[in-house]
């Protein structure tokens, strides 16, 4: 059994980095539109360094979803997801739509949730976010 103290950080963790994802990546809904964005795609274009500053929050993200002891698989799968956004979001305009549609953040949001209902006793889902 898992130490209760042990499971309220894993808890805190857990949903630092869901705030973090939807922060950056589905925050707004444009109104009449099916679309959601985040900081991410409006942060990245500011020029000479807008997606340096989104790529640091990914790596963040993941830095704290390595307390989760994910698999090297799932890891190595999360940090493709944010190589490729950085190297597709060098392409202006191009790059800042693909931000939009892409969404890596999320995906790794799903990428640990889909681990951590593997687990034997995952995390409790929230409501509160």
């Amino acid at each position: 059994m898992n130490h209760p103290a042990h499971d309220s950080s894993r808890l805190k963790t857990l949903n630092r980095i869901r705030r973090l994802s939807r922060l950056m990546d589905t925050a707004f809904k444009i109104p009449g539109l099916k679309l959601k964005v985040g900081l991410d795609p409006i942060i990245g274009l500011i020029p000479g360094g807008g997606d340096l500053v989104t790529a640091v929050i990914s790596v963040y993200i993941i830095f704290l979803a390595t307390r989760f002891r994910l698999p090297k698989r799932v890891l190595g799968q999360m940090v493709l997801n944010i190589v490729l956004e950085a190297i597709v979001g060098t392409v202006p305009l191009l790059g800042d739509v693909f931000d939009v549609f892409y969404k890596s953040n999320i995906r790794n949001l799903d990428l640990l949730e889909a681990h951590l209902q593997t687990q034997a006793q995952p995390l409790p889902r929230t409501d509160a976010l």
